[in-house]
């Protein structure tokens, strides 16, 4: 758990947020980067590249990485070999259609665990011209063949949210008695409330019973990942699937890291996650598949522990006055930067920082300057620009 004298968020959410009597106190974190994260658009890892990820994700203490699709490719096949060989502390997972070809790519490698998906919902079964009777058939022969060969498979309904409710129950069913041991709540499209999130936990765990262990995997189109897996977990799912940075097709997945630090922070569940680590990991992670962080980015922006503004400058020395929570807490640099939004404060604090002098009758000048230049370049006023401001004045 988060030590609390690192949360400065009040005490308005103790008193709004009711017990959840289904929530467990800790819930199990199943990472998919290297396989639905790298359905981002434009991002292709080598084997050197996701072992490289396995292990920085594994040093986060998450429990679970999903190593990857095997038939996707040759390099897929090899990087999941590496990632299974290195040691790693997390469970090594495999991804499988309900194919028999699929478990068997998973056998030959030696995998021990494996999600098993299939579509659900009629829009998909539709698409591909899948008849009901004859999904069931194949959910059923492909999680038997798994696990007669000693394989742990949680079957993963694709398009579940947007799933004819009974037909979602005979699936769900008739996977567990084919030898799912347990089962994922798949909002592929991330199209769902958080009420309809913690719906569907609720009706899964009913038609499972509370002997199968239940998983939320959700998607962000609608901007809702995180408060739909928080739902999930308050209504009594024992692991939320998700990436590092969110990335992933479309709008992406569930962040784990935003989502470990609400269920902690917010709601008193606690994870697995190394905060302090999670920087590091998201930068990692953002250079080898090669897309930008936002700057404001929860956890992992850059900017989350920068001031400018001169108003909040003046709080500087009162961290919980200006922010929710430490930046001790994720292995973050409180710092000033300057521009057009600075104040005098902002002038003593660099100035200090610096290790510059100048007298404080002159700091208004210098404030003015700084303003000015920093309107000039639409944008920040570098320190060296401001060493150099400072010994013309």
């Amino acid at each position: 758990m988060i030590p609390r004298e690192q949360i400065w968020t009040g005490e308005l959410n103790a008193r709004a947020v009711s017990p959840a009597d289904d929530a467990p106190q800790r819930v199990g974190l199943y990472d998919t980067t290297l396989r639905d994260g790298e359905q981002t658009v434009g991002v292709a890892l080598d084997p050197e590249q996701k072992l490289a990820l396995a292990r920085a994700i594994d040093s986060l203490g998450i429990e679970r990485i999903e190593a990857g699709f095997p038939r996707v490719s040759k390099d897929d096949t090899e990087a999941f070999r590496a990632i299974a060989d290195a040691g790693l502390n997390a469970e090594i997972w495999g991804f499988a259609r309900a194919v028999p070809a699929d478990v068997d790519a998973l056998l030959e490698i030696g995998v021990h665990a494996a999600v098993i998906e299939s579509p659900v919902s009629d829009g998909k079964l539709s698409a591909y011209g899948i008849s009901r009777e004859d999904l069931v058939g194949r959910v059923t022969r492909a999680v038997s063949h798994a696990v007669s060969n000693d394989v742990t498979v949680c079957f993963f309904g694709v398009d579940g949210s947007r799933a004819d409710f009974p037909f979602l129950e005979r699936v769900y069913k008739e996977a567990v008695a084919a030898g799912a041991s347990e089962i994922a709540v798949v909002d592929t499209l991330g199209a769902v409330t958080p009420e309809a999130a913690a719906l569907l936990i609720t009706s899964a765990r009913g038609w499972v019973g509370d002997g199968i262990p239940v998983h939320w995997h959700g998607h962000n189109d609608f901007g809702l990942a995180t408060a739909a897996a928080i739902a999930a977990v308050r209504a009594g799912a024992r692991w939320v699937q998700g990436t590092i940075n969110g990335m992933g097709e479309r709008a992406g997945n569930a962040n784990l890291g935003e989502l470990a630090l609400a269920l902690d922070a917010l709601y008193g569940i606690g994870t697995s996650l190394r905060f302090d680590r999670l920087r590091a990991v998201s930068e990692l992670v953002s250079r080898v598949s090669g897309y930008e962080l936002e700057p404001y980015k929860p956890l992992t922006g850059e900017a989350l522990f920068t001031r400018e503004s001169g108003a909040v400058a003046s709080q500087f020395h009162d961290p919980p006055a200006i922010e929710p929570y430490s930046s001790e807490l994720v292995g973050a640099e409180r710092r000033i930067v300057l521009g057009k939004k600075s104040g005098l404060d902002s002038i003593r604090i660099k100035l200090a920082e610096l290790g510059l002098e100048r007298p404080e009758e002159d700091w208004p000048a210098l404030l003015a300057e700084v303003k000015a230049l920093g309107a000039r370049k639409h944008g920040l006023v570098s320190d060296e620009e401001f060493t150099g401001l400072v010994g013309a004045a």
